[in-house]
C-alpha cells in the first residue's frame, strides 16, 4: 500500500491523538493528510461510537477494552444510570487522560495568617448579604502565582511546536451538584476584588445546581482549580481540563505543629536568658519553639510535555509563599 503523505508534526499529532494515519483520508494538495483531517477523523469516531460506552474510546486508541465480567453471576446487582453531565463529562476525562501526560506535584501552605485574615472581614461580607469562602483567597493568590509563570496559563498548539500563552485570567471553579461536578468559569479575576468575586461564585454555583448554566459559561478558561476541602481528603490528583495544561487541587486544611526559630541543628544552645512571655502569662524560648500552624494540602497536575518538573515546584513554591502572606493578596 501506498505511504499516506504527511508532514512529520502531522504524524506526530496523530500519535499523540492515537489516530491511525492510514486510516485519515487527506483532503491536502495530492491527498496529503492536514492536522484538519485528523480531528475530522477523530469526531467521526467519536460520532459513530457514540452510546457504545468508554470501551469504544480505549478501542480508538489502541488500547485493549476491560472485558466485562458479569457480576450478576456473583449476587444481585441493579443498574442505575448515568446522569447527563457524567455522560458529557466522562468521554473528556478519558480523553484528557489518554493524550496528556499527567504528572502532580504535592505541596502545602501555612494559611494561618491568611485565615485570621479572612475571618476579620466576614462580617463585613456578611453585612453585603455575601460569604468569603476560602476559595476567593486562593483565586486571587493564584492569580499572583500565573503572572509569574504564564506557560502554566497556556494551551499548546495542535501542530505540536509552540505554545498559546493566554493574557487573560479565567479559572474553571469545580462546583459539586447533584448531578455531579461541572466547571463554570469565572472571567477576568484579576481585575476583581474579593467581594465582586464572593458575589459572583456564590452566583455561578447557584445557577450550577439549578442547572441554568450556558455553554459559553463553561468555556475559555486558561486555568482550573477543583476544591474538595469542605468534604475531606488529604491529597488528590486532579485530571487536567484540556486544552489547559494545569490544574490545581485543594484538600482539606488541617493544624499542625510548626518550628518557629532558627533551624533546630542550629549548635548554639539556648541560655535561660532566651525565653520571652507568652499572651497566656507562660514563658517560651525564643531560640525556638513549635507553633500551631493552620496547613492547606495543595496539588498541582500538569502536562508534562508542557511543563517540567523545575517550573512546577517553582509556581507551587510562590502560590504556597503568597497564601502565607495575605498582604501579598492586597497588591494584586
Amino acid at each position: 500500500t501506498d505511504v499516506p503523505h504527511a508532514s512529520p508534526l502531522v504524524r506526530r499529532y496523530a500519535r499523540e491523538l492515537g489516530v491511525p494515519i492510514e486510516e485519515t483520508e487527506g483532503t491536502g494538495p495530492k491527498g496529503r493528510i492536514l492536522v484538519e483531517d485528523l480531528k475530522r477523523h477523530v469526531r467521526a469516531c467519536f460520532a459513530q461510537g457514540r452510546g457504545q460506552g468508554p470501551g469504544n474510546a480505549a478501542a480508538m486508541t489502541g488500547i485493549p477494552p476491560v472485558p466485562f465480567v458479569d457480576p450478576s453471576a456473583f449476587g444481585p446487582v441493579h443498574e442505575r444510570a448515568l446522569t447527563r453531565i457524567q455522560r458529557v463529562s466522562g468521554p473528556a476525562l478519558h480523553r484528557s487522560w489518554l493524550n496528556i501526560p499527567h504528572v502532580t506535584q504535592y505541596d502545602e501552605a501555612d494559611v494561618t495568617e491568611l485565615e485570621r485574615f479572612r475571618r476579620e472581614r466576614k462580617a463585613a461580607a456578611a453585612d453585603r448579604g455575601l460569604r468569603l469562602s476560602p476559595l476567593l483567597f486562593v483565586m486571587k493568590a493564584v492569580v499572583v502565582a500565573l503572572e509569574a509563570h504564564p506557560t502554566l496559563r497556556s494551551s499548546l498548539a495542535p501542530e505540536g511546536d509552540r505554545l498559546v500563552v493566554k493574557d487573560f485570567f479565567h479559572f474553571g471553579i469545580a462546583v459539586d451538584t447533584e448531578e455531579g461536578l461541572v466547571v463554570p468559569v469565572i472571567r477576568d479575576v484579576d481585575r476583581k476584588g474579593i467581594f465582586e468575586l464572593a458575589a459572583e461564585v456564590a452566583a455561578t454555583a447557584e445557577r450550577a445546581r439549578a442547572r441554568k448554566l450556558r455553554p459559553e459559561d463553561l468555556q475559555g478558561a486558561s486555568f482550573t482549580i477543583s476544591s474538595l476541602g469542605g468534604i475531606g481528603g488529604t491529597a488528590f490528583s486532579p485530571i487536567i481540563n484540556a486544552p489547559e495544561v494545569a490544574i490545581l487541587g485543594l484538600s482539606k486544611t488541617r493544624v499542625e505543629p510548626r518550628w518557629q526559630g532558627p533551624p533546630p541543628l542550629d549548635p548554639s544552645p539556648p541560655s535561660g536568658r532566651d525565653r520571652e512571655e507568652t499572651e497566656d502569662g507562660g514563658r517560651r524560648s525564643t531560640a525556638g519553639h513549635f507553633e500551631p500552624r493552620l496547613i492547606l494540602p495543595f496539588s498541582l497536575s500538569y502536562d508534562h510535555r508542557v511543563i517540567d518538573g523545575a517550573e512546577a515546584v517553582r509556581f507551587t513554591t510562590r502560590l504556597a509563599r503568597v497564601l502565607r502572606d495575605p498582604v501579598q493578596l492586597l497588591l494584586v
